[in-house]
């Protein structure tokens, strides 16, 4: 299953140590030409390309960065295939919301 991920980073409270730069394993992290109000560069995500593995997070000494992760739909697969059939199937959905006889399939 692909995963996507983005980060936040709290860029007032950043002190542009760099250590998420270096252990972001994407290069998906880089320190911003700006500086913040107590006159630091700060990171910044500059690809689109983070898989939310949380290395900047984890070494991040002052916890300004949080990570979100998002899992891409997984494409629809088989995962039954009726073969051969000899004789009638009879394929039944017990739901409640679904009047008798509907909801069923004669092969």
């Amino acid at each position: 299953m692909a995963v996507k991920g983005t980060v936040k980073i709290d860029i007032e409270t950043c002190k542009g140590c760099e250590l998420c730069v270096e252990a972001c394993p994407q290069e998906s992290l880089a320190m911003s030409k700006e500086i913040n109000a107590k006159g630091y560069h700060y990171a910044v995500l500059i690809k689109d390309n983070c898989t939310g593995c949380i290395n900047c997070a984890l070494v991040c000494p002052d916890a300004v960065i949080t990570v979100y992760r998002t899992t891409k739909k997984k494409e629809k697969v088989p995962i039954a295939t009726i073969k051969d059939v000899k004789e009638n199937i009879r394929i039944s959905i017990d739901n409640p919301e679904v009047p008798n006889g509907e909801g069923r399939i004669d092969l």
